[in-house]
């Protein structure tokens, strides 16, 4: 009975925890519901009045992207801005064919009276942040404005940013990613639902009630004397962009959101692109909760509730390694269920927690409909993408889970950029694309295994017992059957 014992314990912690991060997101929407009861009253700088119009320094890191380069420039030199207060960094780090086509491209956009520089660091010392961090060295902005090179923001994307740092003690203004090809397969359609929900429920839930937010990396401004406040870039995790977010809070700079404007990014198309970055994020996010959880709990100018907020924010990621612990421990929980009799009232009691993903259905179904209306057609389409993502993100639980428990045991790892392919239309086609991974990792296999261990499960719940079955379980486990299937043969086909 030990060994029943244990399971049925890791098991119930997990599903306790699940159910706290649920609440959480329940809370989140409450906040974002009475966020838009209220009106913005700030006062923004006027660049009507050439006094008031600051200095913006534009960096854009690239690291080897043939294939939106010239893209992401193009889109860049359209920015409307006093071309004397604006200045644009190239931080490329790139070993490829790209620094010589970049050259080309900037010498000819400098021609035309733009202000961009070229910077190429002779190592990539700190990734990311050490190619933000050499920019930010010799920008000539009091603000400086990010953006991924997958990103195309619009041209008046400063004049609705830059007003809002009226306010002095505004370190960053974040903005919402849009995406460029949502509709283009089933795995986009499914990260845009997941982002979607970030960037509406999460980023609003938590700013309006001044709780902590991250600056998402890209397509937001900082402003110069925040980041060099806040101890500037570090690169000892996998998300730097979170790490400076919550420096910068703790020392009370304050961070505004803005859900109206939108920077349009393209998502991955290939599961082996999404399963990089996937393992990036979720990794980083293990890494920033070891390297910033007590500084957030012996903060004493924070309340309770951010506290709070901010502990379960930076264990977002950690869920993961909670719900794999729940479906791999539920099979030898069905059968545990069924050979002792007794333990019948704490079954009762657990089904209890199935009200976590009642409250996920809730709380992005809200968001949904916000974009999407109400009707009976647009709740159809919404259950069967809910449920879509719910089975998909299952199926990556393996995989972000190795990611999560490296972060929180400290094992170091390079920061690997998610490929970029220049796909907005469902005709554009990925294959060939030099950059995607043509090895299968030892975690595709077990994926494959996971799929066979849950189509198990499903059978075990015709066999267990002795009164016909158990089938509580079973739509449970047909997800995740389909989830990991998905991960697994997409990652066998997604290769160039």
């Amino acid at each position: 009975m030990i060994l029943e014992t244990t399971i049925i314990i890791i098991y119930s912690i997990a599903l306790v925890l699940i159910f706290l991060y649920a609440l959480a997101q329940l809370n989140l929407l409450f906040n974002y519901i009475s966020a838009h009861k209220n009106e913005d009253k700030s006062e923004p700088l006027n660049l009507s009045i050439s006094e008031e119009i600051p200095y913006v320094t534009i960096q854009l890191p690239v690291y080897n992207e043939l294939y939106v380069m010239e893209r992401l420039l193009n889109n860049i030199s359209k920015i409307d801005y006093p071309k004397d207060k604006l200045e644009i960094q190239v931080l490329d780090d790139s070993t490829d064919e790209t620094l010589e086509t970049t050259a080309a491209q900037i010498t000819i956009l400098k021609a035309s009276g733009l202000d961009i520089t070229h910077i190429c660091r002779t190592n990539r010392k700190g990734f990311k942040a050490g190619a933000l961090k050499e920019g930010l060295a010799v920008a000539k902005g009091e603000f400086i404005a990010i953006f991924d090179a997958d990103f195309l923001p619009q041209k008046n994307w400063l004049q609705k940013t830059i007003p809002h740092f009226k306010d002095e003690a505004i370190g960053v203004v974040q903005t919402r990613w849009s995406h460029l090809n949502r509709n283009y397969s089933v795995l986009t359609k499914i990260q845009a639902f997941a982002l979607d929900a970030h960037f509406t429920l999460e980023q609003v839930g938590r700013n309006s009630k001044g709780h902590f937010i991250n600056f998402n990396g890209t397509a937001g401004v900082w402003r110069k004397t925040c980041i060099l406040d806040a101890g500037n870039w570090e690169g000892d995790t996998l998300t730097e962009d979170l790490d400076l977010s919550y420096r910068a809070q703790l020392k009370h700079w304050k961070f505004k959101y803005l859900e109206d404007v939108e920077t349009p990014a393209e998502l991955p198309v290939v599961i082996s692109a999404a399963r990089s970055q996937q393992f990036r994020w979720n990794k980083g996010g293990a890494e920033n909760f070891r390297k910033m959880m007590w500084k957030v709990l012996k903060n004493k100018h924070i309340s309770a509730k951010t506290k709070v907020h901010g502990l379960l924010h930076l264990l977002n990621s950690t869920m993961f390694l909670n719900v794999l612990i729940v479906a791999l421990l539920s099979i030898p929980m069905l059968y545990i269920k069924n050979e002792y009799a007794h333990l019948k009232p704490y079954f009762y009691v657990m089904s209890f927690f199935v009200i976590s993903t009642v409250i996920f259905f809730i709380c992005y179904w809200y968001m949904y409909k916000k974009t999407y209306g109400n009707g009976v057609k647009n709740f159809i389409q919404y259950f069967v993408l809910f449920f879509t993502f719910f089975s998909i993100a299952m199926g990556f639980s393996l995989h972000n889970s190795i990611a999560v428990i490296e972060g929180h045991l400290g094992k170091r790892s390079d920061f690997v950029r998610t490929p970029k392919f220049n796909i907005s239309k469902v005709t554009d086609s990925w294959k060939g694309n030099k950059y995607l991974k043509k090895n299968i990792s030892t975690h595709v296999i077990l994926e494959g295994l996971l799929m066979l261990y849950f189509a198990f499960g499903m059978y075990s719940a015709f066999v267990v017992g002795d009164q016909g079955g158990d089938f509580g379980l079973f739509p449970f486990h047909l997800m995740l059957f389909l989830g990991f299937g998905f991960v697994f043969f997409k990652s066998l086909t997604s290769k160039a």
